[in-house]
């Protein structure tokens, strides 16, 4: 980890912050990518002071198009080394399909699986010129089933899931790997952006720093995927989501989300 530069879009705040964090407290270099100008600044800040490292910042609204290419080339004319891509951005919302703005909803494509998308497809060729890199894309176990009332979101999340895992297998002959984390509440601002916040499902969270420490060392060690942040209900649940109807397992997920 030291000296290797991670690359980590929303960064900000909660799990993408903390990946940030436990990446410069191992010694590397980082590249950090938000929409807000000060939260990037005091990261930067606190962790050059803290950890002696280099932080790199950039100002990108990833859901817009163009930026992840744009973010590419900036990076590119640095001259930095990617070392470890963590797509981490992305954000849900909660309603019905139909009522909820469509523009904000094509955002939420744009960035939870375009964005992410791309800067995989424009970093893994550099990463296969060297024979070496490791990518971790944030996913969700909402990933693992259709989802009432966040229909959009939960079906971005189940592209990144499969998209990793292909991806994954693709590169089974060299050095670079691809781990899909997938965590479930979390303590972070997703569920007041998602409007999550007042359901069931968030009423028992874990933090960000647990989910980030879970997905980073996964992604060290090469893994496929990893769970983070279930509880003992949930993980129960989890368990015979396979076997249950899916109407059943739909009036279920629904309802979790109503408030």
């Amino acid at each position: 980890m030291k000296n290797r530069t991670a690359l980590i879009t929303g960064a900000s705040s909660g799990i993408g912050k903390e990946l940030a964090r436990i990446h410069a407290e191992r010694g590397g270099n980082l590249i950090v990518v938000a929409r807000r100008q000060d939260k990037l600044n005091e990261l930067k800040v606190e962790l050059e002071e803290k950890h002696g490292i280099n932080v790199t910042a950039f100002v990108k609204d990833l859901s817009e198009a163009g930026a992840a290419k744009a973010l590419y080339h900036e990076i590119k004319a640095t001259g930095i080394q990617v070392d470890y891509l963590i797509n981490n951005a992305g954000f849900g919302l909660r309603g019905k399909f139909h009522e909820l703005p469509w523009e904000r909803q094509l955002q939420m494509i744009n960035l939870n699986m375009v964005a992410l998308t791309e800067l995989m497809y424009l970093i893994l060729p550099d990463m296969l010129a060297r024979n070496s890199g490791k990518i971790l894309n944030v996913s969700s176990t909402a990933s693992l089933m259709p989802g009432p009332l966040q229909a959009i979101y939960f079906a971005t999340k189940a592209y990144v899931t499969f998209l990793s895992n292909g991806i994954a297998e693709e590169l089974h002959d060299t050095n670079i790997t691809v781990t899909n984390l997938m965590p479930g509440a979390t303590e972070t601002e997703f569920a007041q952006t998602s409007g999550m916040d007042k359901t069931s499902l968030f009423k028992n969270t874990v933090s960000a720093r647990s989910v980030a420490e879970d997905g980073y060392n996964s992604m060290i060690d090469g893994k496929l995927d990893e769970i983070s942040g279930l509880t003992t209900a949930q993980k129960m649940m989890g368990a015979f989501v396979p076997f249950l109807p899916k109407k059943l397992l739909l009036k279920q997920v629904r309802q979790m989300q109503e408030v």
